[in-house]
């Protein structure tokens, strides 16, 4: 059996990473691409491109001689935050942007693809490799990103459309709203001590997952289960998002811009006073009591715990008992702040940017999501929004203090 080259199997994946991306994008029609229902979200389109800018701006224009660009004014509409790259559309804009189209997007990216073909058919420098891959596991990113922001474009969208009632996506959506889960009473332990965070390889890692180090975690609980539907309704029948001493200052100023306090995508079941319908991927769903509640915000994730006795782990509490307990179902906010290691230091060349300058304002979320593509998720990833943003598939997993559960 012959030995595949690095630029081989680098090649394959590829190959593999990119046609998921339009797999994804299959169901859609044109018109799916170009909404744009929350600051937040980017229309399916701009996604295409933009992981397709990635390659031709940070490999085929350094690496390739004579290589041409497919579109001048490409670079400006799907460049997302680098400033290294120069201006760009605006975030809240891109949405504005009928042209390019669906097929010029396409077209674009048969354009870089064919050219990144060549260049890995070939012997690369061991920072283009590690570019190729940083592409790749941010294309990864977009794809869950795509799943998140088509389901934000469907679910705003009065006639609430299924996304792939015929399959053609690949992705198993029942998970979506699967009801099963663990105990609610059982919990796992860690004593008080000293723990290792962060990546220890091998493999992949972003740079914001370094370096290894060791850190306290006290003695803590984290609870098997993530919260349910039925709990977090019973939060809310409790008066849970009108009872300002369970939540932030700035949560409760969020909450009264809000016209309805419940968890996005939730609605009032018109067939059932006083019961609720999750829109999901596959349309409207009757809400299932044990399925983990999803699409909260940090503010509501704190405000439930609250309400309940408990609190949100810190993301070293949760990387150190994550091997004892099932994750990977929601996003999973921590109290931690988003902030560099000890010992970060940013990249001096443009993938510097790729982390590094968000490490403020922002929460840190751990574990994935079943829109995580498969082969992405690892205990040491960590996630960040900032915290009124609940459009993500995000989640809630208990913490409690020991001597406080005694």
């Amino acid at each position: 059996m012959a030995i595949l080259t690095p630029e081989a199997i680098l090649l394959q994946r590829y190959r593999a990473v990119r046609s998921r991306s339009l797999k994804l994008c299959a169901p859609l029609t044109a018109e799916d691409h170009v909404p744009q229902p929350l600051p937040e979200v980017s229309p399916p389109k701009w996604h295409l491109g933009h992981t397709s800018w990635y390659f031709e701006t940070l490999l085929l224009e350094p690496s390739v001689p004579g290589y041409r660009v497919h579109h001048p004014r490409y670079a400006f509409v799907f460049n997302s935050y680098y400033e290294t790259f120069g201006p760009r559309v605006a975030r809240t804009q891109r949405g504005h942007m009928s042209r390019p189209t669906v097929a010029e997007v396409l077209a674009y990216r048969a354009h870089v693809d064919a050219a990144m073909e060549q260049l890995l058919q070939g012997v690369l420098e061991p920072r283009q490799r590690e570019l190729v891959e940083l592409g790749l596991q941010h294309e990864q990113q977009h794809q869950e990103l795509l799943l998140t922001d088509i389901k934000a474009i469907l679910g705003t969208n009065p006639l609430l459309p299924a996304y792939d009632p015929d399959g053609r996506s690949g992705v198993d959506l029942s998970a979506e709203h699967d009801g099963t889960c663990p105990p609610l009473d059982e919990w796992v332990q860690a004593q008080a001590g000293t723990v290792e965070i962060g990546h220890a390889g091998p493999g992949f890692a972003f740079d914001n997952e370094s370096p290894r180090h060791t850190t306290y975690v006290g003695a803590v609980q984290l609870r098997q289960a993530l919260v349910t539907n039925a709990e977090y309704l019973a939060f809310m029948a409790d008066g849970g998002y009108t009872r300002h001493e369970l939540w932030h200052a700035e949560g409760w100023d969020w909450l009264a811009a809000q016209t309805q306090r419940a968890p996005l995508h939730w609605q009032p079941d018109p067939a059932q006073p006083g019961g609720w319908l999750h829109y999901t991927l596959q349309g409207p769903q009757t809400l299932e009591g044990t399925a983990p509640v999803t699409h909260v915000n940090y503010y509501e994730a704190f405000a439930f715990c609250q309400w309940a006795g408990w609190r949100l782990p810190t993301e070293a509490e949760w990387e150190a008992l994550a091997p004892r307990f099932g994750w990977g179902r929601r996003w999973e906010w921590t109290q931690s702040g988003y902030a560099p290691y000890p010992g970060f230091r940013r990249s001096t060349d443009a993938s510097g940017e790729y982390n590094g300058k968000f490490m403020v304002n922002q929460q840190v979320l751990r574990g994935a999501s079943f829109a995580t593509p498969p082969g992405h998720a690892r205990m040491s990833y960590r996630n960040f929004f900032h915290a009124p943003e609940r459009w993500q598939y995000t989640g809630i997993r208990p913490a409690r203090d020991v001597a406080a559960s005694s």
